[in-house]
């Protein structure tokens, strides 16, 4: 009994404090404002959330375009070396063959060096077409970049190779040419 006195007791000493400190009060306006503004605020939030999903889906995009666009290049490079290596074979190598200066045993050899690079295009070639018909080993389209970049470079190595092979044979027989009219020319003491 003396227990539920005392706490009775407390309980009313407490009361007074409590009016004698103010007994807080709720504004409704200010509640509302306050939901008003959390609201608002999950709206902002679910749109930037948003944006964000909308900005990572184009950069992906734009990432794949680049992919393409660096394909594209790449064919486009190897497209062309291909083209040199077509006009000096239709070109310089028929002059090369066709020369006096040139010896018959090297006419196969030279043949065969020729035909070496060319064969390795057509490689190069018949490779790009599976890489970029077929879905090639489920490669991403940067991967794809990768190896085109790659054969690219090889293809500049190859037009490098015949562009070297057609100077040295030309060197040969501007020597050779050169060597024939010293042997040939006429003495006139």
């Amino acid at each position: 009994m003396k227990t539920k006195l005392v706490i009775l007791a407390m309980a009313i000493l407490f009361s007074f404090n409590m009016k004698a400190q103010g007994m807080p009060t709720y504004d409704n306006t200010n509640f509302i404002s306050l939901v008003k503004q959390l609201i608002e605020s999950g709206k902002q939030t679910a749109n930037i959330i948003k944006t964000v999903k909308f900005l990572k889906t184009q950069k992906e995009n734009i990432e794949k375009v680049n992919d393409v666009v660096k394909q594209l290049k790449a064919v486009r490079e190897i497209g062309r070396n291909n083209q040199r290596l077509i006009l000096v074979m239709q070109n310089d190598l028929s002059d090369i063959l066709d020369s006096p200066y040139i010896k018959p045993d090297e006419v196969a050899r030279v043949s065969e060096s020729f035909s070496a690079i060319v064969e390795n295009s057509l490689d190069t070639m018949d490779f790009i077409d599976q890489i970029l018909s077929s879905d090639y080993l489920k490669m991403s389209d940067a991967d794809r970049a990768d190896i085109l970049k790659e054969k690219e470079e090889e293809s500049k190595n190859m037009v490098s190779e015949i562009t070297l092979k057609t100077k040295r044979y030309r060197d040969i027989i501007s020597f050779r040419k050169m060597q024939d009219k010293i042997n040939n020319r006429e003495t006139g003491y």
